[in-house]
């Protein structure tokens, strides 16, 4: 998988953050076993993956569902929602699945 930027960990937090705690998770694990495939595809073809992307959680999320507005980081929500990513991520890298 292509280097998680600040806008990838934004963008999925967006997108999830109206959904409930496992629910979110779940669509993140999800997004980022589909960015490491789109990855593997793009360094091998060398062109992004049709229907994957090209390897970023951003690619990945924004194939499935359209994030809201990026919001102040005073919404409780949206803060909650990134730091659900955060640690989603670091879970999931800890578990050496990419």
């Amino acid at each position: 998988m292509r280097t998680i930027t600040h806008g990838d960990i934004s963008v999925a937090a967006r997108a999830t953050c109206d959904l409930e705690e496992d629910a979110a998770r779940a669509m993140v694990r999800r997004w980022l076993c589909i960015a490491h495939a789109a990855d593997l595809y793009r360094k091998h073809f060398g062109r992004a993956h049709p229907c994957w992307g090209n390897g970023t959680l951003t690619g990945a999320a924004m194939r499935s569902i359209r994030p809201r507005p990026e919001p102040f980081l005073a919404d409780v929500d949206y803060l909650q929602a990134m730091a659900r990513v955060i640690d989603t991520v670091l879970v999931w890298r800890k578990r050496g699945e990419e």
